[in-house]
């Protein structure tokens, strides 16, 4: 609900009543007592704002990677952005097999089922629509204990219908690594990939605390800390731990 500053209530052209905002407020505050039932949107206000939950602006971004807590490398300075960071496409994908097996058993390994070729210099990667592969940023990311990133795709990518990633765009407090990149095309023609091109974009959020365990600990049994190239499903490795749910 959006109040003007007055009103005018009036049965006829002579008898006018005009009514502050504030009057207003008090007759319909007086009939819903209930502050979880009616809320007005005061015009001119801000939600506090405790330096936690928040996404970084270009400015925190640039102090936290001159102290060096924030990590990319390679990194132009040109590829800051307002709140994001441009990040790139390196020249190894990770090519599914589809042949080699009747399905994906979630339970094993996909050594056997996936092959990493190169894009080389003058000759970009095909997606063909419907295809899925396994990409890689050419930077290294690296985040402290109290910040966690999104990755997300480019919007002019997008509408092209170019998708990075499907299901893993959150990147944990401590990650160190390259991060794999899962490209599927939902156009209907061909997309080309070269190397080296924008990919996608990294922004930053603040925890409200820093966190106890970060990824990449030894008792959470981080499967991808440090890669470097497109790394496939390590899902399986859950079923072999023995605190793990699964391997009940």
């Amino acid at each position: 609900m959006r109040l003007r500053p007055v009103a005018m209530l009036h049965d006829s052209p002579s008898n006018r009543t005009v009514l502050t905002c504030g009057a207003i407020t008090g007759l319909l505050e007086s009939c819903y007592p209930e502050p979880s039932f009616f809320r007005l949107p005061w015009p001119n206000t801000k939600p506090a704002i405790n330096g936690s939950d928040m996404v970084l602006s270009d400015r925190t971004i640039k102090e936290e990677l001159a102290t060096g807590r924030i990590v990319i490398s390679p990194l132009d300075p040109d590829d800051i952005q307002p709140a994001s960071v441009d990040l790139h496409l390196d020249s190894s994908i990770l090519v599914f097999a589809n042949s080699r097996r009747p399905y994906i058993d979630v339970k094993e390994g996909l050594e056997d089922l996936t092959q990493m070729v190169t894009i080389q210099e003058d000759s970009p990667f095909i997606l063909h629509p419907g295809e899925f592969v396994l990409g890689s940023t050419l930077e290294n990311i690296e985040l402290p204990e109290d910040l966690v990133a999104r990755l997300e795709g480019k919007s002019s990518l997008g509408r092209i219908g170019l998708v990075i990633h499907s299901t893993a765009g959150f990147v944990d407090p401590g990650w160190k690594g390259h991060l794999t990149l899962e490209l599927s095309n939902l156009a209907r023609l061909p997309i080309t990939l070269y190397r080296g091109m924008k990919i996608g974009q990294i922004s930053y959020l603040r925890l409200s605390t820093s966190a106890d365990r970060l990824y990449g600990s030894e008792s959470l049994g981080s499967k991808y800390q440090g890669q470097t190239v497109p790394t496939a499903s390590r899902f399986h490795q859950d079923f072999a731990r023995p605190d793990s749910p699964q391997a009940s």
